[in-house]
């Protein structure tokens, strides 16, 4: 051979637990862990379609809908934010999107990369947008789709979501909603709230490993889906094919793509702890938990990023650092520990869960 096996590879992985902290991913139960163990399936095994089937009924539980286009793409929260917008947009319509930390602007991006005229809206960062801002938005652009984030990682802001779909039903446009830090700890009501679309991140509240994005659309986001003039423009996120691989429509599965059948028995387990625990508790654990950690560290001297409580993500609290403290001296905290948070807003402060 021209290249020899590699010396690092003689020996068998192992890994440090490690206590993550950061954004995403979540350290994984030890439920989990157990369920990604077991044996893999082959993509067309009935045993796996079961499991997809009880994966359906867990997110719909989830996203609280009974929407029928209901499951997980392979890939992360950023295939999720890829299939909805390119599903639901055609080159040359109209996309609003609000701009609320990193992910605004990522969206916006990946939209005029599919040729849609790209339209924002943004608030400072580490605050909201006020609903009469939105609705001026959506008055003067008059969007196919408008774009939001639940929660933001980036900043830690909790945009409220629950009265947009009258703004968006008045001016006839679609409302896309990302919930990948925020599905499974605060409230949210797909169906109650009239939301047509919205994705999340296996590997969040879930606590699944990453590598599935859950997501849901609506009767009307469906009918956009299957009423295009041109096709999907990628084939690995075209939901009228991926539907049919999870038989969210009454035809027969089909073969899309081979899926992970360790990652689905992860996401699966994630779903399972979630109905163990129920929305209700899970959501006020998480709340409880949140306000703890803001008056423990307003106690020792940090200060938060986002002022107003109402706005704060309670899976992502973002905090500056204070004077008397560098990044380093955190960074190494945290590794003596073997825990792990992010950096953010250059090295002035860090976000952790």
């Amino acid at each position: 051979m021209d290249i020899g096996p590699p010396e690092c590879l003689k020996t068998a992985l192992s890994v440090t637990p490690k206590l993550l902290m950061g954004p995403g991913p979540s350290t994984s139960s030890p439920r989990i862990l157990q369920a990604v163990r077991q044996s893999v399936l082959e993509h067309t095994d009935p045993d796996l379609f079961k499991i997809m089937d009880d994966i359906k009924e867990g997110l719909r539980y989830a996203f609280q809908t009974k929407n029928v286009l209901t499951l997980a793409i392979s890939g992360t929260g950023h295939s999720g934010m890829e299939a909805v917008l390119s599903n639901l947009l055609e080159p040359g319509e109209n996309v609003l999107i609000a701009i609320t930390g990193t992910w605004g602007d990522r969206a916006a991006d990946m939209a005029r990369r599919y040729g849609a005229i790209v339209n924002t809206v943004s608030s400072k960062f580490g605050t909201t947008l006020k609903l009469s801002e939105i609705e001026d938005a959506v008055a003067r652009v008059r969007p196919k789709l408008f774009f939001i984030v639940q929660g933001d990682s980036s900043t830690g802001v909790l945009q409220p979501v629950d009265n947009l779909s009258a703004i968006c039903r008045r001016y006839n446009c679609l409302l896309a909603v990302d919930v990948v830090a925020s599905l499974g700890a605060v409230p949210f009501y797909m169906d109650r709230w009239g939301i047509d679309a919205a994705y999340a991140g296996s590997q969040k509240v879930l606590g699944a490993p990453p590598g599935l994005a859950p997501i849901s659309f609506s009767p009307r986001a469906r009918d956009v889906i299957f009423s295009r003039k041109t096709p999907a423009p990628v084939y690995y996120w075209d939901m009228k094919l991926v539907g049919r691989q999870w038989k969210c429509f009454d035809e027969d599965r089909i073969y899309h793509h081979t899926i992970s059948s360790t990652l689905l028995y992860g996401l699966r387990e994630g779903l399972s702890i979630l109905a163990d625990e129920g929305l209700e508790h899970a959501i006020q654990r998480h709340r409880t938990c949140a306000k703890r950690l803001y008056n423990e560290l307003e106690k020792i001297g940090f200060e938060l990023f986002v002022e107003n409580e109402d706005d704060r993500l309670c899976t992502v609290t973002t905090v500056y650092i204070p004077d008397w403290v560098t990044w380093d001296d955190v960074a190494l905290y945290m590794r003596r520990y073997k825990s792990k948070n992010a950096s953010k807003l250059k090295k002035k402060g860090f976000r952790s869960h």
